[in-house]
């Protein structure tokens, strides 16, 4: 079949003395039967175009079973659902929708109120455009295949488009949660994969705002390493770690990056790496005003900055000890290839509280702040804006709120686990206005990550996680991290920030009344024949998909549910609507997954995503869908509909 891509444009020629080409009927009636013409001409000219630029697809694909039998599957075209045609009607005149008629479609459908006659136009020329419809004589109007080709367009994204920071950027940093990553010179596992800069690079560039460096004494004892101490991991100079962090700091956002320090160096290489940072970051570099800060700083008044946060400087120890106890505690590493692509299924992590790891112990319990003082370094010490305090005592003792000074802590995620069985009003307490920073196990040696509505749910700012490893737990972490234009950080719901006289704090595990219901459809999806293989779903037939969407948040809003497996369809339309009710729709998170039916083996990968739903558009949308690591697909999407009620 002949692509004709290049579009359609009419054009007349009329003689120079018009006069003579005047036919015999009063110059009204002329007039309006030329307008009838043109109208007619663009009508021909939009419906071909339409037709034709979506025919690059054959028309028929054939699929072989064995050397003497083939199947061949008709190609159809898209057509637009029931739902979107009687809008269409409704919204539409003659069959035409103007550009104040999709105007009054966007409020009133959309729920976009505030959209001009301006932006209105825009969308509809870009409409046009797309379907490279450009005669000489034409109006602002589409038709029903234009329409529903805006409906489809990346323009119609689920979230605020195009992208941009909506929240309140003046509060302390302890009102926001931060894209934080663990270990994020490692390029795999945490026992033998390389360090590099490579995967620094990349978190910085997805919008990471903390990147985490484990310092340690080269074998020289005259440089310093950034390596998994006691492990078999290879190591990266940090010099390259600061110049990466330079480099990519506010590529994908100008709010402040924090460059967290784990410490394992002796006094003249602390000394040393005061003037490397200094040297390298330069102005860039934050310098606290006093040693303790009633609050801390807004991401607002850190904007282009590096802040650096870590304990104060300890005396330096010998590795060997850390080697050994490792050696003895060596255990299988799990590839990537013996991991589902999708993860562990959240639910299950939800539900089902982790036993607590005691045999790995926090860091903050390994050195005695008495010995850090006589050996601190002052330039080192001047480095160090936010300040990570030792864990004392029992968890009252961790969490104790000091008034006078706002400090950060760590926790393992089993000790958080432990901390909020009996104490999680506490915890969110502490978290008003100081730093608490998660991070996995010990026992994640394959790098795996957690829930991260553990800490989100009880006001923990840094939830730190391998952004090496995917599946199910990050793509929780992308989707929170698109929320406010995707600068990585999220203001915190103030339900957070109240603390009543009556002592009524925030707890998640208690029994809310449902605050309101979000209602989805999922009408169809389109895409895959254009990003994928035609075998790559099955070598024996088209893909039969089916899709999953769900609720991640507080544990009695968490869900999944599926639609209808649609078989043998590159392009499935399932039509199937789905009810959330939402107790906690602060915290909730949208999760879509695509899956490919397969009755033999694993259901295949066919995309997914996951949307904060205290920033979901509601309407008609189109929701691209990414790949396993997150990556947008650069056609595959399905169309939805967002409804609260």
């Amino acid at each position: 079949m002949q692509n004709y891509t290049a579009g359609l444009s009419l054009s007349f020629n009329t003689p120079a003395n018009s006069k003579s080409f005047m036919p015999m009927v009063s110059p009204e009636v002329w007039h309006m039967q030329q307008q009838h013409m043109l109208y007619m001409y663009e009508q021909m000219a939009i419906a071909l175009n339409s037709h034709f630029s979506t025919s690059n697809m054959s028309s028929k694909q054939t699929y072989k079973v064995c050397w003497c039998f083939r199947r061949r599957f008709k190609l159809c075209e898209v057509e637009p659902p029931a739902d979107i045609k009687e809008l269409f009607s409704r919204y539409s005149e003659n069959d035409m929708m103007t550009a104040e008629n999709l105007q009054r479609f966007m409020a009133e459908v959309q729920g976009d109120d505030k959209v001009t006659k301006e932006e209105a136009e825009a969308a509809v020329d870009a409409t046009i455009k797309e379907l490279k419809h450009l005669p000489i004589f034409y109006r602002r109007v589409l038709n029903l295949d234009a329409f529903f080709r805006y409906l489809s367009s990346d323009s119609n994204h689920p979230l605020p488009f195009p992208p941009k920071v909506m929240h309140d950027m003046e509060a302390p940093l302890a009102h926001y949660f931060i894209y934080t990553g663990h270990n994020s010179y490692l390029t795999g596992n945490q026992i033998s994969s390389d360090c590099s800069v490579v995967p620094i690079i990349e978190s910085l560039k997805r919008g990471v705002r903390v990147i985490e460096l484990d310092m340690w004494p080269n074998s020289t004892k005259d440089d310093i390493d950034i390596v998994h101490g006691g492990t078999f991991t290879a190591p990266v100079k940090l010099n390259k770690c600061l110049e990466a962090i330079k480099t990519h700091a506010f590529v994908a956002s100008e709010y402040p990056v924090i460059l967290t320090l784990e410490d394992h160096l002796t006094p003249d290489l602390q000394a040393k790496v005061a003037k490397m940072v200094t040297k390298t970051f330069g102005d860039v570099l934050y310098y606290s005003e006093s040693e303790t800060m009633i609050d801390f700083p807004s991401p607002e008044s850190l904007k282009k900055r590096i802040v650096v946060s870590t304990k104060p400087p300890k005396e330096y120890l010998d590795n060997a000890k850390s080697m050994k106890e490792n050696d003895e505690s060596s255990m299988k590493i799990k590839t990537s290839s013996d991991e589902d692509v999708w993860g562990v299924e959240l639910s299950d992590t939800l539900e089902k509280p982790m036993p607590i790891d005691e045999d790995h112990k926090d860091e903050e319990f390994q050195y005695e702040e008495e010995i850090v003082k006589q050996n601190m370094e002052p330039e080192y010490k001047q480095l160090i804006a936010i300040q990570a305090k030792k864990l004392k005592g029992g968890v009252k003792d961790w969490l104790h709120n000091d008034p006078t000074a706002a400090k950060r802590i760590s926790l393992r995620e089993t000790r958080l686990e432990k901390a909020i069985e009996n104490h999680a009003t506490d915890v969110i307490r502490f978290t008003q206005r100081n730093l608490l920073r998660v991070f996995p196990k010990g026992s994640r040696v394959d790098s795996s990550n957690y829930n991260p509505l553990k800490g989100w749910t009880h006001g923990a700012q840094m939830v730190a996680f391998n952004m090496q490893t995917h599946g199910r737990s990050l793509w929780l972490m992308q989707g929170m991290f698109r929320a406010n234009g995707g600068c990585g950080y999220v203001k915190k719901p103030d339900f957070f920030l109240k603390d009543d006289p009556d002592d009524k704090i925030f707890d998640p595990k208690n029994t809310l009344p449902v605050k309101k219901t979000l209602k989805v459809k999922v009408y169809m999806g389109d895409g895959w024949h254009l990003d994928f293989k035609r075998t790559h779903f099955d070598i024996y037939s088209p893909p039969d998909f089916y899709v999953k969407v769900g609720i991640a948040g507080v544990q009695a809003d968490s869900v999944m549910k599926k639609t209808k497996i649609i078989q043998d369809d590159w392009k499935p339309k399932w039509e199937e609507e789905f009810e959330f009710p939402l107790t906690v729709p602060e915290l909730a998170l949208l999760r879509v997954e695509v899956h490919e039916y397969d009755m033999t083996e694993k259901d295949d990968f066919g995309g997914q995503t996951c949307l904060p739903v205290f920033e979901l558009r509601s309407g008609i949308r189109a929701v691209p869908l990414h790949d396993q690591k997150g990556d947008k697909y650069k056609s595959v999407k399905l169309l939805m509909q967002f409804d609260f009620v």
